[in-house]
């Protein structure tokens, strides 16, 4: 019997106050893992989920940081290894998309310089803090939340995208840097998953039947689906899997338009 067993492990999940932040603690919290629960702005969100995994029997803690500031990135990690002992997993989930904006028509530099400060830089300033202690525990692994827009390109997102698709090559890279010290770099590619962020998307009929057509599983996906791969990954049920990205997309990067031919 396969046991996915994350026990005296100690996890560290960014932007975990709540949607698919919330999912991967607290399952990782079920494996066994103790959480550090980080959160930008949301203390009360991330009260709630260090609540849940504690009424669960298991052990976390709220910690808040600005993931776009390398300093307050490297006391956040420093912190969690204090409060734990050591760092195991790293889930570089905080992100964000930013507003609808078409390059050379109505963007601004300063919101495209912000999703790349969060969704890209933030990653890489806990990669680096945390590598370290990895590396002197001989063991570790980064699990980094990309998209199906690292593959997919998304009118007036280019700012999302492109750091989402850096974001990927960060992930190879790391990989391929880190190997050889014991720690593991990987990611995942949520498709469409039904979280409170896109609500206005799944919670009109109409949108949600556009949104669902582009799915070749025909619904959008739930947190807990993101989250159980994550756990798996970082698992020693993946001790062979580093430097790629594994999709949870119900199918959208097959393109099941093209189902009835192209």
């Amino acid at each position: 019997m396969l046991n996915l067993d994350l026990q005296k492990r100690v996890a560290l999940v960014t932007g975990a106050s709540g949607g698919l932040g919330q999912a991967i603690a607290t399952t990782l919290a079920a494996a066994g893992a103790r959480v550090a629960v980080h959160y930008g702005k949301d203390a009360q969100g991330a009260a709630r989920v260090v609540e849940s995994i504690r009424q669960q029997g298991g052990e976390a803690q709220a910690f808040a940081a600005d993931v776009a500031d390398v300093a307050a990135v490297r006391e956040l990690v420093a912190a969690v290894e204090q409060r734990f002992g050591s760092l195991d997993i790293l889930v570089n989930n905080a992100g964000m998309d930013g507003p609808h904006q078409l390059v050379g028509a109505d963007d601004d530099p300063k919101a495209w310089e912000k999703v790349l400060a969060v969704d890209l830089l933030g990653p890489y300033y806990a990669a680096r803090a945390a590598i370290p202690i990895m590396e002197r525990q001989k063991r570790g692994v980064i699990v980094n939340i990309t998209s199906v827009h690292e593959f997919i390109p998304w009118e007036g997102y280019s700012a999302y995208a492109s750091a989402k698709a850096g974001l990927s090559m960060f992930t190879k890279t790391l990989a391929q840097e880190t190997a050889d010290r014991g720690i593991r770099v990987v990611a995942v590619a949520p498709g469409a998953i039904q979280t409170p962020i896109n609500a206005s998307v799944w919670g009109n009929p109409d949108t949600l039947k556009d949104l669902d057509e582009k799915i070749a599983m025909g619904r959008l996906g739930k947190p807990e689906e993101v989250a159980q791969v994550v756990a798996f990954l970082a698992s020693d049920l993946a001790s062979y899997i580093t430097g790629t990205t594994l999709a949870v997309d119900g199918g959208m990067l097959i393109y099941p338009d093209f189902r009835h031919g192209g």
